[in-house]
C-alpha cells in the first residue's frame, strides 16, 4: 500500500499535501482500495469557505457512496475538473492524477492536528 511520507493525513483516510498556504487533497490509496471501483465524484463547494471536518463533496463507488471531508478550515479554490469525465483516475493514481481540491489555508495550525505517514500506517492497521 502506496502511503507518501511527505504528505499529512487524517482517521477519514484523506491526504493532504501542503504547498505555501495552499493544500491539495485527495483521498488515500487504503480508501480508494477499500471503497472499490469509482464511478463518481461530486465537488460543487468551489469557492466556499468550509471549517475542518465539514463535507466538501461526495465519492461513489458501485457498491456505496461516501462523504469527503476537509482535513482543514479553508477556502475551495478549485476542483480536480478531470475527474468528472474520469472518476476512475481515483483507483488509478490517487496521490497525483486523482487529487480532489485544492484549498487556501485558513488556520495553518491545524495542520499540527494531522496524522504523519507513520501515525496513518497505525491507524489502517
Amino acid at each position: 500500500m502506496n502511503i507518501p511520507a511527505d504528505l499529512k493525513y487524517t482517521k477519514d483516510h484523506e491526504w493532504i499535501k501542503i504547498e505555501g498556504d495552499t493544500a491539495t487533497v485527495g483521498i488515500t490509496d487504503f480508501a480508494q482500495g477499500e471503497l472499490g471501483d469509482i464511478v463518481y465524484v461530486e465537488i460543487e463547494t468551489e469557492g466556499e469557505e468550509l471549517d475542518r471536518e465539514e463535507v466538501f463533496g461526495t465519492i461513489e463507488a458501485v457498491k456505496t457512496v461516501s462523504d469527503l471531508f476537509m482535513p482543514v478550515s479553508g477556502e475551495v479554490i478549485e476542483v480536480n475538473e478531470n475527474l468528472d469525465e474520469n472518476p476512475e483516475v481515483v483507483n488509478d493514481d490517487c496521490y497525483e492524477k486523482g487529487w480532489m481540491v485544492k484549498i487556501k489555508l485558513a488556520d495553518k495550525s491545524e495542520l499540527d492536528e494531522l496524522l504523519s505517514a507513520d501515525d496513518y500506517k497505525e491507524e489502517i492497521a
